[in-house]
């Protein structure tokens, strides 16, 4: 069985760590598509709505997918 996505992520103050988990279950992934141009334009809708302080975050669940997606804008590239 697939896994969504994960990564581990350590808090440069505490010290602590946290696991972000994000992508869907047993999708793929494919850059530079018209499905990734798809997805890239849903997720920026996304990204707009968030607060500056996530928006900005390269931790969130919505920009570690993005960043697999190689979303640039609403576009995907490989």
């Amino acid at each position: 069985m697939k896994k969504a996505s994960k990564k581990v992520v350590k808090n440069p103050e505490t010290g602590r760590t946290k696991t972000v988990r994000y992508g869907q279950v047993g999708a793929t992934v494919s850059p530079g598509t018209s499905k990734g141009d798809s997805y890239c334009a849903r997720s920026a809708g996304i990204k707009k709505g968030l607060s500056p302080e996530k928006r900005n975050d390269p931790n969130t669940p919505n920009n570690l997918s993005r960043k697999k997606w190689g979303c640039v804008g609403k576009k995907s590239r490989r």
